[in-house]
């Protein structure tokens, strides 16, 4: 039964939204209070289905108009044990009153009220029920050290240029005023549930270690985990996990950051590393960096800013400090 649900509850549907779209603001939802049933319905379900009762994980992303699309994980979500990048099969449904849909040649799954159960269609006989869960990073809400540099508490967008306020948080698109070389970092990001908006359109930042390397910020729930989607760095390395959560829950990174060596000449003599954990876990071990990332500062010898990049999209930060070594 485990096999038979983790590779043939549907037909495998790529690009879930590799293509950016336009999409107003009235799509945008910043608040889960004002969202509509879809965010409800969005995100992680786990449990056990099958006479064996085998565990299951299972993400559901909304899609707009009523619309989801189901991944379903063998042995769990998404950790720091599985990375399912090679298992994971998908499935599309729609609302049919309160409940969202799902159907295959299979199986029928109905998801409401934080329950998503699967049944045999051949006749109807429940399998398994799953329960909705809501993952938090053990780093969230970290405190700094007492040898931190603390860039944003809330209290002040101070520490940065162009920083500005969204109530007691950060607006993306600023730069430190302060000036690094190799560092560890934490921070906090959400962001905003556009369920009509697709790939790079669907909550896009990026953190930028020294100006120079894009650690990418986007809504990539339940999507491969490419290098341009969250936890990537962008067009040099894939996560070893995708770790994103549904959108509007907070997630952190947390890096620790070695920069490039220079000669007196001003010659590279050593790439930039990072080793980096996504909502706890890590994504990036010990990663080299051969080279920068477009959209920002050139590599050099000097220390530089960390950059929050602005993307036309309310992406917002919290909780932000840095240990130099």
């Amino acid at each position: 039964m485990k096999r038979i649900f983790a590779l043939t509850l549907s037909v495998a549907l790529m690009n879930v939204g590799l293509m950016a779209d336009d999409v107003d603001l009235k799509d945008t939802y910043l608040d889960p209070a004002t969202a509509p049933i879809d965010y409800q319905i969005q995100g992680e379900y786990e449990g056990t289905a099958g006479p064996d009762s085998l565990k299951f994980g299972v993400q559901v992303i909304a899609l707009g108009d009523g619309k989801f699309r189901l991944i379903s994980y063998g042995d769990g979500l998404p950790s720091a044990d599985v990375s399912h990048k090679n298992i994971k099969t998908e499935i599309d449904g729609e609302l049919q009153g309160d409940a969202a849909v799902f159907a295959n040649d299979l199986f029928n799954v109905e998801i409401s009220n934080g329950e998503l159960k699967v049944s045999t269609a051949a006749d109807g006989i429940l399998r398994g029920t799953l329960s909705k869960v809501q993952r938090e990073s053990d780093t969230l809400g970290a405190k700094p050290p007492a040898d931190a540099l603390v860039l944003f508490d809330g209290s002040s967008a101070g520490a940065f240029e162009n920083g500005k306020l969204q109530g007691d948080l950060l607006a993306a698109n600023c730069f430190s005023k302060e000036k690094f070389g190799d560092h560890t970092l934490h921070l906090e990001f959400r962001t905003p549930f556009k369920p009509k908006a697709r790939g790079q359109a669907r909550g896009n930042s990026g953190v930028y270690m020294q100006s120079r390397y894009e650690l990418q910020v986007l809504d990539s729930f339940g999507l491969a985990g490419k290098n341009n989607e969250c936890g990537g760095i962008y067009q040099i390395a894939e996560p070893n996990v995708n770790m994103c959560f549904p959108p509007l829950q907070w997630q952190t990174y947390d890096i620790d950051f070695t920069a490039a060596r220079y000669d007196d000449q001003g010659n590279k003599t050593k790439n930039a590393r990072a080793t980096i954990r996504h909502n706890g876990v890590v994504i990036h071990d010990d990663l080299e960096l051969p080279h920068g990332t477009p959209g920002r500062h050139p590599e050099g010898p000097e220390p530089d800013a960390l950059y929050l990049q602005g993307h036309g999209n309310p992406v917002v930060y919290r909780n932000i400090w840095v240990v130099k070594k």
